[in-house]
C-alpha cells in the first residue's frame, strides 16, 4: 500500500518531480504518483484531498511550478502532512512558486522545500523521516541513508 501520494498538475513536471520518486524508491517507501491540474480539474484535486487519508497515504508531496496553488489546495482539503515542491517551470524559474507555497495562509500549512530536484529529493527526505516517527523499517532505511551521506 502507498504511504505516499505524490501529486503533479501536469505530465510536464515529471522529469522535476523524478529525485522524489528515485528517493522513495531508494528507501524503500511504496508511493502513488498522480497528475491532477488545481486549475483545470479543481473538483478531481478536492475529492482527491478529501479520500487521501481513506487511501491509506501518510504524506502529500505536491509539486507545481507558476502560482503553484496544488499543495495548499490539497493541505485545504486533508488533515496530512502535505510538502510543497516549487517547480521552475515559468519565466520566474520558480521563484513565484516558492513564494506561493511559502507564504500560505494561517491555518493551511504546506512544509515548503527548495525549488527544483533538489527541492524535490528533500520532499522524499522530509517524507520519510515523518514516516519514520511510526514506521521502524523506514526510519532504519532512512538512518542507512544519513550514514552513506557521512562516508561521503
Amino acid at each position: 500500500m502507498a504511504l505516499v501520494s505524490v501529486v503533479i498538475g501536469s505530465k510536464t513536471d515529471t522529469d522535476l518531480i523524478q529525485p522524489a520518486l528515485d528517493m522513495l524508491k531508494q528507501l524503500g517507501i511504496d508511493y502513488e504518483l498522480s497528475v491532477i491540474s488545481g486549475h483545470r480539474n479543481p473538483e478531481k484535486l478536492r475529492k482527491y484531498g478529501l479520500k487521501a487519508e481513506e487511501q491509506g497515504f501518510k504524506v502529500i508531496i505536491a509539486a507545481a511550478g507558476g502560482a503553484a496553488h496544488l499543495p495548499g489546495i490539497l493541505a485545504s482539503w486533508t488533515t496530512l502532512p502535505v510538502i510543497g515542491v516549487p517547480l521552475p517551470t515559468s519565466e520566474l524559474k520558480g521563484v513565484d512558486a516558492l513564494l506561493s507555497i511559502a507564504q500560505m495562509p494561517a491555518g493551511v500549512p504546506v512544509a515548503c522545500m527548495g525549488i527544483g530536484t533538489s527541492g524535490a529529493k528533500n520532499a522524499a527526505l522530509l517524507a520519510a523521516q515523518i514516516l519514520g516517527t511510526e514506521q521502524k523499517e523506514v526510519k532504519e532505511a532512512y538512518q542507512r541513508y544519513k550514514e552513506e551521506l557521512a562516508r561521503g
